[in-house]
């Protein structure tokens, strides 16, 4: 994990990244990765990778068009998920296991999606 706690706010866009261990100039034959939102007892998948290919029928719905993950950097032993139009619920803990020919590795993050904060200004006029 490149952070282990992120902040963000309704509507906007963020990128959440994990690395892991590959060989120098090398991808990994081998390549499984499990990306899940925990929230309470309730796991959501919001990325799956079999062998270098994304499986989509696997994503959970509600992650549905709102998460692009970047195949140049799997090369690199980066996992990295743009998640956009966050929502409040997408708050929760993320976790990736990936399973490669070095071996099996996991690692959480947090991340925290606020409301749309509202400003109000008042405007003091003089007499």
């Amino acid at each position: 994990v490149t952070q282990t706690s992120y902040q963000a706010e309704e509507n906007h866009n963020i990128t959440l990244e994990w690395t892991f261990t590959v060989e120098t100039g090398r991808s990994p034959t081998y390549l499984i990765i499990y990306c899940d939102l925990i929230t309470g007892n309730k796991s959501s998948l919001l990325y799956h990778v079999h062998n270098g290919a994304e499986v989509l029928e696997s994503q959970d719905e509600k992650f549905s068009g709102r998460v692009q993950g970047d195949k140049d950097a799997l090369r690199e032993g980066r996992i990295r998920l743009q998640l956009c139009r966050l929502r409040t619920e997408d708050s929760g803990q993320y976790k990736c296991k990936v399973n490669t020919d070095y071996g099996l590795s996991s690692a959480s993050c947090r991340l925290n999606v606020t409301g749309k904060r509202f400003v109000t200004q008042t405007v003091l006029e003089e007499t």
